[in-house]
């Protein structure tokens, strides 16, 4: 459903360890917004909506809001580090096009 790189884990693992809560996993949610018309939202949670989708990539829980699941099936999420920025990055094969920061899709 969703796959999370080695840098997208390492970096949500640091950001885990360093929780003063415990953290259950990962929640992703598109929202209607952004340049592009859609734009994701992600966030660690310490619990997970019981009517969100799960799944695990390298062993760390992700959650998936219900309708935002055909709007992101098949995404791959990386962690980059390079002169444009630091931050994740979303390869989702559902957008057809997507704003120049890449953090918003249609």
């Amino acid at each position: 459903m969703i796959q999370l790189t080695e840098a997208a884990v390492q970096a949500l693992r640091i950001a885990i360890t360093s929780s003063s809560t415990p953290i259950a996993g990962l929640r992703l949610t598109v929202l209607a917004g952004g340049c592009s018309g859609y734009q994701y939202q992600m966030g660690l949670v310490e619990n997970s909506d019981p009517a969100d989708l799960s799944c695990e990539s390298h062993g760390l829980a992700v959650f998936i809001e219900p309708s935002s699941v055909a709007f992101i099936a098949g995404t791959t999420i990386d962690f980059v580090d390079s002169l444009d920025g630091v931050g994740f990055a979303f390869n989702n094969p559902q957008a057809k096009s997507t704003c120049g920061c890449g953090k918003s899709f249609c």
